[in-house]
Parts: C-alpha cells; structure tokens; sequence
C-alpha cells in the first residue's frame, strides 16, 4: 500500500494529499466505498448534492465493523448545498447528512458554492439541485457572512473539524476573511491543466488555505455528462506533453497528472470504480518531475472551465 503523503491545515489537523471524489458515483456505492477503503483511501469527498451520503456510510460502516480502519483513521468530508444558506437551515440539514453517513461529526465541511438559493425541502426533492419544484432557478437573500458564521458554529457545537470554502474566488476570499472568526482552513476549486488557477493557488496558499484540486483529468468527468465544451476539447490522457511523460516515468497519464497538481502542494480527490486505477491513483509520490516539466504542463493551460453554472443553467455567473 502507498504512503499517501498529509497537508497540514491552518487549525493543526492534516488530512491525506489524495483522497477519493464521491461525486458521480451513483452504482454500487457502498462498496466503491468500502473496497477504496481497503484499497488505501482514507479521505472521501462528499456532498449533499450527490445524493449518495447514505450509501457511502454503508461501506465506511462495514470497513470499521470489520476493523480495516477505526472512525479516526478517516477524513469525511461533505459540503452545504446551496438551498441551505439561511442560518436557521445550516445546523439541521448538516445532522440530517451526518445521520446518514452514520457518524457524529465530519472532519471537513463546505460551503459547495458561494451562492444562496431559494429552500428545497429535501423531503420534496433530493438532492434538492439548482432548481426550485417548478424547475426555475431562484436565489435568496442570505449573505456569505451569514452563511459562514453558521457554518463557524458547527465547529463551535463539534460537527466539523475544519470548515473551507468551495468555488470562491479571489475577491470574494478576502471579503470573507474580513469577518472569518474561524478561517477557512481550505479552498476547493476546479484545477487541471487546461484551469491551472495559478494566481488564486499562490494568494490561498499565501494566506494559509490549503487548497484542494477537483477534476483533476480535465474534460473526462464531464464529457460522460455530454457537455459539448468537453467533448470538444482534447483529451489530457492523450496529450502529447502528458503521455510523453508517463513513458519515461513509466506510469500513466493519470498519475501524471496528479503529480503535477501534488508538486502544486495540492490536494487532489480523484475518482475512479476501477480496482486497477483505484490502486494506481495513490502511487504519485515515488518519482518526481522536475520544476521545468510541471511548467510545461501548467503551459497547457487554457483557462477552460468545465464546472460554469452559466453552461448548464444559463445563470449564476459566479465565476464571472
């Protein structure tokens, strides 16, 4: 089993370098979970978005009933949907999402986007999505400072460890940090070579949040998703730059890539059903490129956003 390297928080915790992205992965869940688990992961990335909370405890449950690993070997972290800003509603849809993990407290807890929208219950649609019942996109009034003071209570009352920010970007970062009482102790944003977000890399990194890297492959999580910004962009395992180098490192473009991100010092959560890239995933850190070949990649930069609201919705232009 690889030794997955930790990052260390600005509150003194650590969580793993890799971990294992739970979004998308709708079939056989509890399993994925559970074999992930024996397979070497030790941090899960959730959210109540996915829709899947409930399953992904079922495989931590059945790895702890049979002792592969015990509830503080794991960092679970999940993410507050953006129809649950209002202060009143942060505290019980986090309890509900606890309760269907099937544990007291996560390690890590988000805000999933910096934006407010209109209350879903989640007994009426779940996961509740961007839409209101009548499929319209509604936001409300709740600010970020009122929505970040409530989610600093969670680590008041012991619901999270460490709480960070999803999707924010630079401006919106310092505005937050006027107020923080706690700050966030990380940054979850897209990064892969076509989006390498170098300028919002350096000034987290600067001011103390680690940052955490998803869609590390690029366009691959989203062209199975049929989005045309994806299909018609170049495929990252297939680029020259990067296949050039898994031949002399002698490894596979995946983890090449995730090379890149971890010689970054980010996180990265990537994911993968296949017991043979689930393996190889956590075998990044035993070779490393040189400072010349991680310009290289981080030049094929392209600023190509795959995760834009705009795209999907037609509105929200968050990273506008």
């Amino acid at each position: 089993m690889s030794e997955v390297p930790t990052i260390k928080l600005n509150n003194g915790r650590e969580i793993p370098q890799v971990g294992f992205g739970l979004w998308k992965v709708t079939e056989d869940t509890a399993n994925v979970v559970y074999e992930a688990i024996k397979a070497g992961y030790r941090l899960f990335d959730g959210a109540f978005d996915y829709g899947n909370e409930k399953e992904a405890g079922k495989g931590v449950k059945k790895a702890i009933d049979e002792g592969i690993v015990k509830r503080e070997d794991l960092v679970i972290v999940s993410k507050l949907w953006n129809t649950f800003h209002e202060k009143e509603r942060v505290e019980p849809i986090v309890r509900q999402q606890l309760e269907w993990w099937g544990i007291e407290y996560f390690d890590v807890f988000y805000i999933h986007f910096p934006v407010a929208l209109q209350y879903v219950d989640p007994k009426d649609s779940y996961p509740s999505g961007w839409n209101t019942l009548d499929g319209k996109v509604v936001e409300s009034k709740a600010s970020i400072q009122e929505t970040w003071q409530a989610v600093e209570h969670l680590v008041d009352i012991g619901l999270a460890k460490s709480i960070g920010i999803s999707n924010f970007q630079g401006s919106l970062i310092i505005d937050l940090l006027r107020y923080a009482r706690i700050r966030p102790a990380l940054l979850q944003v897209e990064i892969h070579p076509y989006l390498s977000q170098e300028e919002l890399v350096t000034f987290a990194q600067k001011e103390g949040i680690a940052v955490t890297g998803y869609s590390s492959f690029g366009p691959l999580s989203f062209v199975e998703l049929k989005w045309i910004k994806a299909i018609d962009c170049p495929k990252l395992f297939e680029h020259e730059v990067i296949t050039k180098l898994a031949s002399k490192y002698q490894k596979t473009p995946a983890q090449i890539l995730l090379r890149w991100a971890t010689s970054r010092g980010l996180a990265v959560i990537p994911k993968t059903t296949d017991p043979k890239r689930l393996a190889e995933n956590l075998y990044f850190n035993d070779f490393k490129l040189t400072g010349e070949e991680v310009s290289k990649i981080t030049g094929l930069n392209r600023n190509i956003r795959f995760n834009n609201p705009p795209d999907y919705l037609g509105t929200l232009h968050i990273f506008a």
